[in-house]
């Protein structure tokens, strides 16, 4: 197959025209042209995941993060970034990503989340209103859904992190009040806090709070679940996609742990 095919899959569910502007979704390196014979897929693209793809003859890496994010001025092998780049492009390696524009459509990764915890009735946290995604649902990011009963205060926090099996949670001071409306965004997703608010939820769960978001009042529960956590499940999303639409093509899930935040 060709590497452009492969990709047409992925974006007949998440079409590139909804990342947003800032953003480096696509083919960073290699030519949609090239026949590739497998697929590696993951969250990042990092040295251990490139050493894996290679050794199992995969030829083209879809992750969710884009490797190539701000302009290079150099291919330098001492770097970090330079060092992959080099690397792949020496082994003939194509790499994509699907970023922003897996985040917004509705089944990306927020609503990835939204499944994790159980939510229903759910709806994007902030959408687009000029863009409908392929299934004729609403685009945007976050997620906003209710559970069927409330959830007692004492009890939230054991189910976020069963849901997205991490040992620990960040959170803003708890609330007393049972939890039954929960908003979520799936990475760094400070931006949509008023948007949590706006909507009613009694919790907002994301990643990458920083101190100051903590000093909050008590209408919304703010939870950092990390980064790594609440987007992982987006791998599986391409995995489940890519094997239904190519049975016969060989799609593989990285085995490595690609968080590089580790907890003690």
């Amino acid at each position: 197959m060709k590497a452009w095919e492969v990709v047409a899959v992925l974006e007949e569910f998440a079409p590139r025209i909804f990342q947003e502007s800032w953003d480096n979704a696509g083919f960073c390196i290699g030519d949609p042209q090239q026949e590739v014979t497998g697929v590696m897929l993951g969250l990042d693209c990092t040295p251990a995941l490139l050493d894996e793809a290679i050794a199992c003859g995969a030829n083209l890496i879809i992750t969710h993060h884009p490797l190539i994010f701000h302009g290079l001025k150099r291919i330098d092998p001492t770097d970090a970034i330079g060092s992959l780049v080099y690397r792949a492009i020496r082994a003939d390696l194509a790499i994509y990503s699907a970023h922003t524009n897996a985040d917004k459509v509705f089944d990306g990764v927020s609503g990835w989340m939204a499944d994790r915890l159980g939510l229903t009735d759910c709806e994007i946290l902030d959408p687009d209103p000029k863009a409908v995604g392929p299934d004729g649902r609403s685009v945007g990011l976050g997620m906003v859904g209710n559970w069927s009963e409330p959830v007692p205060a004492d009890q939230f926090l054991e189910r976020v992190k069963a849901a997205f099996g991490t040992p620990c949670l960040r959170t803003s001071a708890p609330l007393s009040r049972p939890i039954r409306r929960v908003a979520v965004c799936g990475g760094s997703g400070s931006s949509l806090l008023s948007a949590a608010r706006k909507a009613g939820a009694d919790a907002f769960l994301c990643g990458d709070l920083s101190y100051h978001h903590f000093f909050t009042d008590q209408t919304c529960w703010l939870v950092d679940v990390g980064h790594f956590e609440s987007e992982i499940g987006i791998v599986d999303r391409f995995f489940t996609i890519l094997k239904e639409k190519i049975p016969n093509f060989a799609v593989r899930k990285t085995e490595q742990n690609n968080n590089p935040v580790y907890y003690y």
